[in-house]
């Protein structure tokens, strides 16, 4: 068995769909601000949000740089002449997660393997390209949080998967030894290649929400040490829990 269990939350631990492009969520979103003072015409806010994400991308030195759209939401008040905390947009931001939200829920055996390797004495961290006030909320909300000894989101670190600065943060923090330790995710590139090349082992599961070009990689060598296709959780423990 390995020391460190690093998991990829979605595609990975837990099962989610959102649109973020339903007309619905942006008129409610355009409300919300109504209330505050910030006027913004129909499809205004939607599109002043989207051009600002762009743009920090588009400046940001780094090519895995991660926005943190609670900071967007703020500045979109700013925008309108309404200065408004950074708790406020917090609370926008989980608001806007929520409605978007059509479902969310752990993959089967999800859980009984984070239970097993608590029980076994073995750490579990969680390395997750996300933004935290959406996230943390949808964590605590599926009761995983107990499970983790780490927990290391993008948009709270700046830097994405697969920037090795992101896994490196990890490594720092708890002293992780690379050849002990394992990742586990569901996108070849962010998490299988990025978790290689600071020397993890790592285990590809293909989900329902993997990216498309992953499919193209079946039956090739992309170098990953388990491989699951069929999207079956239940297989991960037989593979990574041998003694």
């Amino acid at each position: 068995m390995y020391d460190n269990y690093i998991f990829d939350l979605y595609g990975t631990l837990v099962d989610i769909h959102t649109n973020e492009e339903n007309p619905y969520l942006w008129k409610k979103m355009t409300e919300i601000y109504a209330s505050y003072g910030a006027y913004y015409d129909k499809g205004e806010l939607k599109k002043t949000f989207r051009s600002r994400c762009q743009e920090l991308e588009k400046v940001a030195e780094n090519q895995w740089f991660e926005t943190n759209v609670t900071e967007v939401f703020q500045w979109c008040f700013s925008q309108k002449g309404i200065s408004v905390s950074l708790e406020i947009a917090r609370n926008i931001a989980i608001f806007f997660r929520v409605l978007s939200r059509k479902y969310i829920r752990c993959y089967d055996g999800v859980v009984e393997l984070l239970k097993m390797l608590k029980k076994s004495g073995k750490k579990i961290y969680l390395l997750s390209n996300a933004q935290s006030d959406f996230t943390r909320p949808e964590i605590t909300l599926l009761g995983l949080e107990k499970y983790f000894d780490g927990i290391f989101i993008s948009s709270e670190v700046g830097v994405k998967k697969p920037g090795k600065e992101f896994y490196e943060k990890l490594i720092y923090t708890y002293n992780l030894k690379p050849a002990r330790s394992i990742m586990i995710g569901n996108d070849i590139k962010a998490d299988i290649l990025g978790a290689k090349a600071v020397g993890f082992h790592t285990l590809y599961i293909h989900s329902n929400i993997s990216p498309a070009e992953d499919v193209e990689q079946m039956g090739k060598n992309f170098g990953a040490t388990y491989i699951i296709w069929d999207g079956d959780f239940c297989k991960i423990a037989p593979l990574i829990c041998k003694k």
